[in-house]
């Protein structure tokens, strides 16, 4: 019958009944002396395949090339430990996330070796960078609706007040027959309009804007926007529509929609001044949306424009459907463009998503939710 009464025994069991690490020993260059089943487990080798090679096979080449191994060592010799984490490399050539141990093992003060303790933490790190993930929509999506309910007050006061301006004004321009004043009037009276188009830009961002939703097919929409949408690009700016079929029919309000796809396709042709192609793309999606990732996946028409332009720097992908923020030059646009989208987005119970790099062009999302009784 088998014994436990030999401390090697003992010791040999523990280890290899660790089955969720990797637990080894090194020489003092490196190289592997034992292995045990975790290892085998986690990086694919058997013990035959990988003692006596040196432990960098199982680091990736960047971090190989940049003496990741020999710091690791050089580290734990000096400091009496070195703790990381990082990716490495199975048999398979897959990677996977590590939590790393190394300590020095030292006989006499003499150093004879390592022993290196390796844990799989890819399910961890995953996890930690969707609840990031998810944690950063929550807060921009927090900020645009704080900005929004400010946004929503202002425009409301500031449209009254246009209210007035454009109903005097017409008082006025009915009463004046001077050719001279009629034309300071009228250019008055265009400056209101264009006052008042704004105010509706940010009541639809602060979501004061009444929506008028009915049953739509967003192809036959997009599909008769499509010479109006032409027209707003300019010579050398191509565009091209391409629609997936059988396409179920979703509540929306038309007139909203054709005016984001119109701010769209103005953005995208601002972006390329030496002409380009803009794509027009509506799909199924089934997803949720980011500001809510823990709802279960709902089933969206996804309509997207994308450019072959500019694109957007980094760090203000972060703003870009905040009211009045534009890349673009002083005087060259409102920023309310992409906070409409955005709005009327969030409005029909969908979300609005832009994706962009500097040199690599833009695509932004419109998700409008499909009702229950398309599907």
């Amino acid at each position: 019958m088998p014994s436990l009464d030999s401390d090697a025994r003992q010791l040999r069991l523990l280890i290899d009944g660790v089955a969720d690490h990797a637990i080894y020993l090194l020489d003092p260059e490196g190289y592997l002396r034992s292995w045990n089943t975790g290892g085998e487990r986690i990086k694919g080798y058997t013990a035959e395949e990988v003692i006596g090679t040196h432990f960098s096979r199982f680091y990736t080449p960047e971090d190989a090339a940049n003496g990741a191994p020999a710091r690791g060592l050089r580290i734990a010799r000096e400091e009496g430990r070195f703790t990381a984490e990082g990716w490495r490399v199975r048999k398979d050539g897959s990677r996977f996330h590590a939590s790393v141990v190394i300590d020095p093992i030292l006989e006499g003060g003499e150093l004879i070796g390592y022993a290196k303790v390796t844990r799989d933490t890819t399910e961890r790190f995953q996890h930690e960078e969707r609840l990031g993930v998810a944690r950063d929509a929550l807060l921009q999506s927090q900020k645009l609706e704080a900005i929004g309910k400010l946004t929503l007050g202002l425009a409301h006061d500031f449209n009254n007040l246009l209210n007035i301006v454009i109903n005097s004004l017409e008082l006025v321009e009915h009463y004046t027959l001077e050719p001279k004043a009629k034309r300071h009037l009228q250019g008055a009276m265009r400056a209101a309009e264009r006052g008042a188009l704004l105010t509706r830009q940010l009541l639809t961002f602060g979501k004061g804007h009444a929506l008028i939703a009915e049953r739509h097919a967003v192809g036959r929409i997009i599909g008769e926007a499509m010479d109006t949408l032409r027209r707003a690009c300019r010579a050398g700016v191509t565009l091209e529509a391409h629609l997936a079929e059988d396409l179920p029919e979703i509540d929306v309000d038309r007139e909203h929609l054709e005016a984001a796809l119109l701010n769209l396709v103005s953005n995208s042709r601002d972006a390329m001044p030496g002409g380009g192609h803009i794509a027009i793309t509506a799909s199924l999606r089934d997803c949720a949306p980011p500001h809510a990732t823990d709802q279960p996946a709902s089933r969206f028409v996804c309509i997207e424009v994308s450019d072959d332009g500019e694109g957007i720097a980094t760090e203000d992908l972060v703003r870009v459907f905040e009211p009045f923020f534009t890349t673009k030059d002083i005087g060259k646009g409102s920023g309310l463009g992409l906070s409409q989208v955005f709005g009327f987005a969030r409005q029909s119970g969908g979300f609005a998503e832009l994706k962009s790099a500097p040199g690599a062009g833009t695509t932004v999302s419109v998700c409008l939710p499909v009702s229950r009784e398309s599907e």
